[in-house]
């Protein structure tokens, strides 16, 4: 194994306790037991003025629960949970029961831990050195979650990712698609990649779509993928699809959903052009590029286009024909509400969703199945999904769907009064 694809972790036995860390713990006891008891506070006055036969009050405190352990960012925080008791159960209704919210019976993690799960298997770690790596990450008294555990929790995955994949999209309405091929650092087959779907409902919010293993983001790899969620009942395409340069998902896209639009997202034109200029006019040139997509209108996109290919085309002809090639599908989202611009001119929901595991350097020595990184993905996706932020002025989505024709981003009906 190369050196450089190594992550030094400390060993558990070699940790001196962090201060700030421990006063965090404390904190997030306290924090946590006072949610707690507010929380049961709340559920007894449901209940104060029902009694017993004999007039006292039938919902009544009951002391503690034993004091457990849960995992969180910040290493293993102890509480406990308050217990209430029912005097005297109703024959017909049974026993008043209470279940916290905050805290159920059987949690013993975060969710923060279920993000991190996913994470150190996408960058290569193995089940056995899971609990060196989560000692190193969390603090010492993170073994708690043994290789047992971890081997568990993804049984549990793979049967729900499983589900997910089944699951039927006849109900579902997709305007926008943000595509993108993953390559993590896991070494699965050196041909296998990700291949990732995000789709903006009607009403705004962003949904994992699709999430398949494919060979190297073939036209066929990417045709399976399509014809799949079609015959699962997505019959209606999108109206614009956001991508990189890769040929296959273009190809793919044209035999299966042939009226949706393209655009090619601008991050990664921006690299594939600078890869072509030298380092010392990178700077300079990423601006100017940034000046294209961010301009107000079309017309002022263009001549900073134009502009573009006129300052470096006659000693970097390879630049600029990597940006000349694309010219028409970098400019779609002009036709679109200028409102979702910020979303639309890049596969940004997929990059921010897979930026700690893309590969980067060689790919390390751990080796799992498909199914294995297919599983960890989809648990990260679904962690992300909570955060990714719905699109500004959705309201504008039923416009688009309608066929309205926007210019510079306004109904042109506007533009004409």
């Amino acid at each position: 194994m190369a050196k450089d694809n190594l992550i030094n972790l400390k060993k558990p036995e070699s940790f001196i306790e962090d201060p700030i860390t421990d006063i965090l713990r404390q904190g997030a006891r306290r924090l946590l037991s006072a949610a707690l008891e507010a929380e049961v506070e709340t559920f007894l006055k449901q209940y104060k003025d029902i009694s017993d036969n004999m007039g006292w009050q039938r919902v009544v405190r009951n002391g503690y629960l034993p004091e457990r352990e849960i995992q969180t960012g910040i290493g293993q925080v102890q509480v406990k949970a308050p217990r209430i008791r029912d005097r005297q159960p109703d024959p017909c209704s049974g026993r008043i029961r209470f279940t916290s919210a905050i805290l159920p019976p059987y949690l013993r993690k975060t969710k923060s831990i279920e993000t991190l799960l996913p994470w150190l298997y996408l960058k290569g770690v193995s089940t056995g050195d899971f609990t060196d790596a989560l000692a190193a990450l969390l603090g010492k008294d993170a073994p708690g979650l043994s290789a047992a555990t971890i081997s568990r929790l993804k049984t549990i995955w793979q049967d729900e990712y499983n589900q997910w994949q089944q699951r039927d999209l006849s109900n579902k309405r997709y305007v926008y698609f943000w595509v993108d091929g993953i390559y993590c650092n896991v070494r699965m087959d050196d041909r296998q990649c990700l291949l990732v779907i995000i789709g903006a409902t009607e009403h705004g919010h962003k949904e994992l779509v699709a999430l398949e293993g494919g060979f190297r983001e073939s036209e066929q790899s990417w045709i399976e993928v399509l014809v799949d969620i079609k015959r699962r009942g997505l019959q209606i395409p999108p109206q614009l699809a956001i991508g990189d340069g890769s040929l296959g998902f273009w190809k793919a896209l044209s035999k299966v959903y042939d009226t949706t639009r393209w655009q090619r997202c601008w991050v990664h034109k921006t690299a594939n052009v600078l890869n072509n200029l030298p380092k010392s006019l990178q700077a300079k040139a990423k601006e100017r590029l940034h000046q294209i997509w961010m301009a107000d209108n079309k017309a002022e996109a263009v001549k900073n286009f134009d502009a573009f290919i006129q300052t470096y085309e006659a000693k970097y002809p390879k630049a600029t024909d990597c940006l000349k090639k694309d010219r028409d599908v970098l400019l779609t989202f002009y036709d679109f509400p200028a409102e979702h611009w910020r979303h639309i001119r890049t596969t940004n929901p997929i990059e921010s969703t897979f930026a700690t595991v893309r590969l980067r350097t060689a790919k390390v020595r751990s080796c799992f199945s498909s199914l294995t990184v297919l599983t960890m993905a989809f648990q990260l996706c679904r962690c992300a999904q909570k955060r990714w932020i719905k699109l500004h002025h959705p309201e504008r989505l039923g416009e688009v769907i309608r066929g309205v024709k926007f210019i510079n981003g306004i109904i042109e009906k506007r533009i004409a009064a």
